[in-house]
């Protein structure tokens, strides 16, 4: 087994590479870590290739003996470079892994992104059947287009090929710097700008979090997942004979309740809140498929989100580092 790893630098990549080396088993699996802009070091059986997956022949290169893909490289809100990024290099992959002697699986690390995200109102629990609804922006269209380009290939010619869609990824004290009403926010909304400028400076300086509110008034409720939950659901789905063909959700049991949290910091850490109406909708990230199918069973709450993140406790050579803004 040779399992090709896209974005390998990234939050995702480097977290699945470790694991799968630590999982006793895929132990005899070689990995070959595709590395763009950022590399990461080699060790035994790592195996680390540089280049662009827009470059077809960089890509063929790359993928010279593979079984498996997990394709984790993506590209935000960046317009010059998404389509080549995103699309390109899905394509270049897709198209070299169905004329491949050696490809067995292809997964895909898809995103909430491609149906609305909370941007739209739902008609009920978000599931893998919900439509495609992109929202502002070029990153939604292009997690769109990529499941899209994936469902094609399976029509077009028949290749074992899945889809991971997750939403927010968290880890160390990420989740954390979602809620700060300073410029050290992680990702949006920028709650600064929804509240008075005086309100704001208040908030900071005494570690008061937001509850939003949704269109509704009601407290928003929004899905994340923990980066070691999603990692745990791609060792599952890898070479798992029943997600051939298949979208899974992958997130938590139940959404953030922004109002539950709240209550939850105030108890624990004695934290205050403060009020945000937002135009976002509440959702429900439904997760049934890939608990039946795959056996998953996420590890995080809303609480242990939550604890994990405001207990989290940064050494001196870990400096915070944001791969991409959220």
């Amino acid at each position: 087994m040779l399992i090709l790893v896209t974005g390998a630098a990234g939050k995702v990549g480097t977290a699945l590479i470790a694991a799968l080396r630590a999982d006793p088993k895929w132990r005899g699996a070689r990995i070959r870590a595709l590395c763009h802009n950022r590399l990461i070091g080699t060790a035994d059986g790592l195996e680390v290739v540089q280049g662009s997956i827009s470059d077809r022949d960089q890509v063929e290169r790359a993928m010279v003996g593979v079984t498996h893909v997990v394709h984790l490289a993506t590209c935000k809100e960046l317009p010059d470079l998404v389509m080549d990024v995103t699309l390109k290099g899905l394509f270049w992959l897709l198209e070299t892994f169905r004329t491949s002697a050696t490809a067995r699986q292809f997964i895909l690390l898809g995103g909430d992104a491609g149906i609305g995200h909370f941007f739209y109102r739902p008609d009920g629990p978000i599931t893998e059947a919900t439509p495609h609804r992109a929202y502002p922006g070029c990153y939604a269209l292009s997690k769109v287009l990529e499941e899209v380009m994936l469902t094609q290939f399976i029509q077009q010619y028949g290749i074992n090929v899945c889809c991971l869609r997750a939403p927010w990824i968290m880890e160390k004290d990420d989740f954390r710097q979602t809620l700060s009403f300073g410029d050290d926010l992680f990702g949006g909304p920028d709650w600064k700008t929804m509240v008075p400028p005086d309100v704001a400076a208040v908030c900071l300086a005494a570690g008061t979090i937001p509850l939003a509110l949704d269109a509704n008034g009601a407290p928003l409720k929004r899905s994340f997942v923990h980066l070691g939950d999603l990692v745990a659901a791609l060792l599952l789905a890898l070479d798992h004979p029943a997600a051939s063909g298949r979208t899974y959700n992958i997130g938590m049991d139940e959404p953030v309740d922004y109002g539950a949290l709240a209550q939850h910091l105030k108890a624990s850490r004695g934290l205050g809140s403060v009020t945000v109406p937002t135009p976002y909708h509440s959702t429900w990230y439904d997760i049934a498929r890939a608990k039946s199918e795959l056996g998953y069973r996420p590890a995080f709450d809303m609480a242990r989100l939550a604890d994990s993140a405001f207990g989290y406790e940064r050494a001196a050579n870990d400096p915070r580092r944001v791969w991409y803004p959220g």
